[in-house]
């Protein structure tokens, strides 16, 4: 006699289990694209441009080729008939400028690392030695390195006759605006004006990008340190014109994106472009300076905000007037980063008035485009510091501001100022637990302790209550923005006929924990094993369909689509299972992975034994196919919504400047938790970004365009040791858009926390008169600022 095996755990969902791709990961059993060897392969590096701009007047490649162990040497005229212009897909205007962006540069360079020509050798050695022997005569231009600058009359051009209105920097102008803004500042009682700098940041993931492109006959494979398979196939096809269906794309482990990986590069084209042309595989991985300087770089914008309130602190209305720096040319998502961000000026907050206008403006410097957050993060560091300095302006406690401000937990769904409707949320609750976990009231008597002292080390408190716009997807909005894609995610659910399951995702991981979570998605909606679930993602020829990772959406678009999949697999089986059972189908109920037929004793029958059942196929219903497997492809009708409050507490010493946070709570609202291990690693990650703008991170030019800050010892990211200790917590409000009722968590403890970490720098410096920090606070600014505001103190004082 045989026993029905037990049945599995329904209780994945919410269960924090360890990770399923970490023992592998942590064994040093990956497959990064540098790792991939192919049968004579063939390694390329590139020639860099020495200048921010000049006219490339000849390339001579004569003596490279003669180099040792050399194959082949091309300038950007080599290819010049077929290499294209790497691809822009959000032209968030009509009349935006759209400057021609050719792989490998032609005829004029515009920025320090812009690629002029190339040297395909049999080792990467070789390769990169004889790029010495490559002759380039250059005409320098002048450089455009401030955006204000090259906004005026007489600013050299970055692009000849390209810019809005021809002759111009300015690529374009976007404008929104929603209610009645001169009335609602005219009849302020307060109008705050600020300026913020979003200094410009280099995403600097662990792995370096790196490409490898293989020929076979017509057709190739390339296998690419990229987030998005997918998008990168289809723009490959459309920039060199090999046919789509010729083109696998195989995103292996990818060790980190950050959106730096959200991109069609210029590597990832010419990789196409040698190995068709040399018909052997190829290999090109970056160095690390080579990855500050070309890789895209992130933020990079002027805010000039203004804010208008009643004396009791209502919030009237909003004014935004944005520059965003664009770089030197428009890469895949470049203009519609600060277009994205426009959404979320407002932030939590009810106001009767918004506008907001953008200027893209075009500089010699790395295109900027998509970092962790694009765009959210600028908006939020704004609105969130800005009602900060509004409280002090009228004397209000910061938090008891954002209280009379905020849209209350009953007033939900809510559509704001800015047009977007938020489905759920509870501001009160996120904001009432931090505030008891952080000891916000112990932490202000402390404060004032201290400063009526006098201390030396001066006590600050930063605050930020956030939402943000993700789960990237509507197709609709993003057609309403002029996004050139969709935003919509496919699955399929394959039952193997030993009731094993393999998963097909077309989101793409990079660290995101999918194989784990999707596991427990599945486990729950079929009842079967955890361990009984595979999960195939990153290959085009395997996951055909998919619009892959980014704008924290795997979980809450992805996921929904696997939701969907299982869905349809249960019901394709509880037909086969009522012919099996001989029940009718309404009279069966599916728990656990089993049918049973509803009071009766009947003996369940799984979904396992209906798979096998099918395979078999010697008794099906008529009319029934041999498979239990069903794919979805979902698209939502709106986006996700998670907020949270972030409470910093930081240390400032007044007579070196040095800032040392003493405690951070973030308590975050991401909906529906499917596992709670990966979302702490999500946002202690974003944790880690977010204060390494406020404190350490920024990207330096100088007068002629040089990235100065090219390396690590130049460029300081932060390490675990100089961070502090997380306290963090979750509330839990459903989303209503999606049946898992989750929301994205990706980005959030980015967007949320440098505000909080600056505006506790600048509370700690309140005392002493200074209102604004340019980030990142380094000691020597924080000193700076000091010293500056009592030499005006003393100054004042002598006046008097």
């Amino acid at each position: 006699m045989t026993t029905a095996p037990e049945a599995p755990r329904t209780d994945q969902v919410g269960s924090p289990r360890l990770r399923k791709e970490d023992a592998r990961l942590i064994t040093g059993q990956t497959n990064w694209t540098d790792n991939i060897q192919q049968t004579g392969m063939l390694h390329v590096a590139f020639l860099r441009s020495p200048h921010a701009h000049a006219r490339i007047a000849a390339v001579d490649t004569s003596a490279a080729m003669k180099q040792p162990g050399v194959t082949a040497v091309f300038s950007g005229a080599d290819f010049a008939g077929e290499q294209g212009s790497l691809p822009c897909a959000w032209p968030v205007t009509e009349d935006m400028a759209l400057p021609a962006h050719p792989p490998m540069a032609v005829d004029e360079v515009r920025y320090v690392g812009e690629a002029v020509a190339c040297v395909v050798a049999r080792d990467a050695y070789a390769a990169a030695d004889a790029l010495e022997a490559v002759d380039v005569e250059y005409e320098p231009l002048p450089a455009v390195v401030d955006m204000e600058a090259a906004l005026a009359e007489d600013s050299p051009l970055v692009h000849a006759g390209s810019g809005q209105g021809q002759g111009s920097n300015k690529a374009y102008v976007w404008p929104f605006e929603a209610g009645d803004v001169d009335a609602a500042f005219g009849g302020a009682d307060v109008v705050l004006n600020r300026r913020y700098h979003q200094q410009r940041l280099i995403p600097a993931a662990m792995e370096p990008r790196s490409v490898v492109c293989r020929p076979e006959g017509d057709s190739f494979t390339l296998w690419s340190a990229t987030q998005v398979p997918h998008i990168l196939r289809l723009m490959l096809a459309m920039t060199t014109g090999v046919p789509e269906h010729k083109i696998r794309v195989i995103a292996p482990d990818v060790g980190g994106g950050f959106g730096s990986k959200l991109q069609v590069t210029a590597e990832e084209v010419l990789a196409l472009l040698l190995a068709r042309r040399l018909r052997k595989p190829v290999k090109w991985t970056e160095t690390r300076t080579e990855g500050f300087q070309t890789t895209h770089h992130g933020r990079d914008q002027i805010q000039d905000i203004s804010i208008a309130a009643d004396a009791d602190g209502r919030v009237r209305g909003l004014k935004v007037d944005l520059l965003a720096d664009m770089g030197a040319y428009m890469m895949l998502v470049t203009p519609g980063v600060p277009v994205l961000g426009a959404f979320m000026f407002p932030g939590i907050y009810k106001m009767d008035a918004y506008s907001f206008s953008c200027t893209g403006v075009f500089t010699t410097k790395m295109p900027t485009d998509a970092y962790r957050g694009a765009g959210r993060p600028e908006a939020t560091y704004a609105i969130e510091r800005i009602m900060t300095e509004l409280a002090d302006e009228i004397g209000m406690d910061p938090m008891e501001l954002r209280r009379r401000n905020w849209i209350r937990h009953e007033e939900f769904p809510h559509t704001g100022v800015a047009g977007l409707t938020y489905d759920s949320g509870n501001y009160e609750a996120a904001t009432d637990r931090a505030m008891e976990l952080f000891g916000y009231d112990e932490l202000r008597a402390e404060q004032r302790r201290r400063r009526d002292s006098g201390d030396p080390v001066q006590l600050g408190i930063g605050i930020s209550t956030y939402t943000e716009m993700c789960g990237l997807a509507p197709s609709r909005v993003l057609g309403q923005l002029s996004y050139a894609a969709g935003g919509w995610e496919n699955a399929s659910v394959r039952m193997l006929p030993t009731g094993k399951v393999e998963v097909v995702t077309g989101s793409c991981a990079h660290g995101q924990g999918h194989a784990t979570a999707w596991s427990q998605i599945v486990a729950d909606r079929l009842g079967v094993p955890f361990e009984d679930v595979e999960v195939l993602h990153g290959d085009t020829r395997v996951s055909p369909k998919g619009m892959d990772t980014y704008g924290s959406r795997s979980l809450v678009v992805g996921g929904t689509a696997v939701v969907e999949a299982c869905d349809r697999v249960v019901e394709k089986a509880r037909r086969m299972a009522a012919h099996m059972m001989e029940a009718d189908e309404g009279d069966l109920e599916f728990s656990a992975g089993r049918f049973t037929v509803r009071g009766t004793e009947r003996p369940a029958t799984t979904v396992q034994e209906i798979a096998l059942a099918a395979f078999a196929a010697h008794d099906l219903p008529e009319g029934t196919e041999a498979s239990l497997d069903a794919d979805s492809t979902f698209d939502p009708e709106n986006f996700s919504y998670p907020h949270g409050t972030h409470l910093c507490a930081v240390e400032v010493d007044t007579e070196t400047g040095e800032v040392d946070i003493r405690a951070y709570t973030a308590v975050d609202d991401v909906g529906t938790v499917v596992n709670p291990l990966i979302v702490d690693g999500q946002v202690h990650g974003g944790l880690a970004q977010g204060i390494a703008q406020a404190l350490y991170e920024e990207a330096v030019h100088d007068a002629d365009g040089n990235l100065v800050t090219s390396t690590m010892a130049d460029y300081t990211v932060p390490t675990a040791a100089d961070l502090p200790d997380f306290t963090t917590d979750r509330t839990v409000t459903p989303s209503t858009t999606n049946p898992l009722g989750t929301k994205g968590v990706g980005e959030a403890g980015t967007i949320a926390s440098t505000p909080a970490v600056v505006g506790a720098v600048v509370d700690a410096l309140r005392p002493f008169g200074v209102r604004d920090l340019r980030m990142p606070c380094t000691p020597q600014r924080v000193w700076r600022a000091i010293a500056e505001a009592r030499a005006a103190e003393r100054s004042e004082g002598g006046q008097r």
